[in-house]
């Protein structure tokens, strides 16, 4: 039992020297930092959803970071869509949230977003979950946008760090 926590130990130093892994974390803090910020200028608006939304769509891997994000915020994008159309289509219950989930993993699958599916299943499930005193479809469309100012954050910071990263290896 013990060699394996050392294995692991050791392979968790490995990865805290990893240049890769600190801007993951760097990526992490601003966005959270930016959305929870607006959470907190905007107090009357559901903007929690977007700090949420922004850890989801940041990718750990520096290879693809902008593909990754980018299909990630398309399943966000169509998860969330999902989740507003089933909102206003029916009340919200158990039966219409299962068929959303499947719209939701179907579409995913016609447009071959395969990992990124589970992003479109929390963006899916923040829009069509509702509060008791926000049954609105407005509320609901409010939780769409937040998702999609999350996105929209983490699609920016993974530009800039990618461009950064590139400028950094030219220079190298």
């Amino acid at each position: 039992m013990f060699p394996k926590i050392k294995i692991l130990f050791n392979d968790f130093l490995t990865t805290l020297k990893d240049i890769y892994y600190l801007n993951y974390l760097i990526k992490c803090i601003i966005g959270a930092s930016i959305c929870y910020t607006l959470y907190k200028f905007f107090p009357n608006h559901q903007l929690v959803w977007s700090v949420i939304s922004v850890l989801l769509v940041l990718a750990p891997d520096h290879k693809d970071s902008v593909r990754l994000a980018t299909d990630r915020i398309k399943a966000n994008i169509i998860g969330a869509s999902i989740g507003l159309l089933a909102f206003m289509a029916h009340q919200p219950n158990l039966f219409t949230f299962c068929c959303a989930i499947i719209a939701t993993i179907f579409f995913c699958t016609f447009i071959k977003l395969g990992n990124p599916s589970r992003s479109a299943l929390a963006a899916l499930t923040i829009v069509f979950i509702h509060e008791k005193e926000n049954r609105t479809w407005i509320a609901a469309a409010e939780r769409m946008s937040c998702v999609f100012i999350g996105c929209f954050v983490a699609l920016i910071i993974t530009i800039i760090f990618n461009k950064i990263e590139n400028i950094i290896k030219k220079r190298i």
